[in-house]
């Protein structure tokens, strides 16, 4: 028997162009926050690290917990659209936390910051389907083609109940064609 070298998953700079990505969509979502809660800094804190870690920076423990008080605005923040922008800004300062290992919830750890801010603009939106579709466009729009093979590279996301759930399939299956 030989001993077979294997390519890890996911590199360091494979996380940097997820989290690239992911703030991008993030950003996007967040004056839908900052419009409902202007004193909490804490989605753009998390917005700020995981672009600093794309530029280069070290991912520390520092943006872990930038990423989980993010999450806590979510929680805190009372209004649909800015609760999902700040998830937007949880998951992408996550984004640099993606386990190199193949199964498909590492890929709605990629997905997940475009989908929560397409959901933020939905929720906010007077013409919800239009404002997805947007969305949706633009995030595929603004995927570079590194980001399109880290995501051909992993499973394949299954269709499965609820509309975010639809979102996260929408997404997947967009960035893989």
């Amino acid at each position: 028997m030989t001993a077979e070298t294997h390519t890890p998953l996911l590199n360091e700079d494979d996380l940097r162009q997820i989290a690239r990505w992911a703030a991008a969509c993030a950003g996007r979502a967040l004056p839908l926050f900052e419009a409902k809660a202007p004193d909490d800094s804490r989605p753009r804190a998390a917005l700020l690290a995981i672009g600093s870690f794309a530029q280069g920076g070290k991912r520390s423990s520092a943006l872990r917990k930038l990423a989980w008080a993010a999450g806590q605005s979510a929680r805190e923040v009372g209004d649909p659209a800015a609760s999902a922008a700040a998830r937007a800004a949880m998951a992408a300062a996550g984004s640099a936390y993606t386990h190199p290992i193949a199964t498909p919830h590492q890929v709605n750890h990629i997905l997940g910051p475009a989908a929560y801010a397409a959901q933020a603009a939905t929720l906010a939106a007077d013409d919800p389907a239009d404002v997805l579709d947007a969305e949706i466009r633009w995030a595929i729009s603004q995927a570079s083609p590194k980001v399109r093979q880290i995501i051909q590279r992993m499973p394949a996301r299954a269709p499965s109940k609820g509309p975010f759930h639809a979102l996260l399939y929408r997404l997947d299956t967009c960035l893989r064609t």
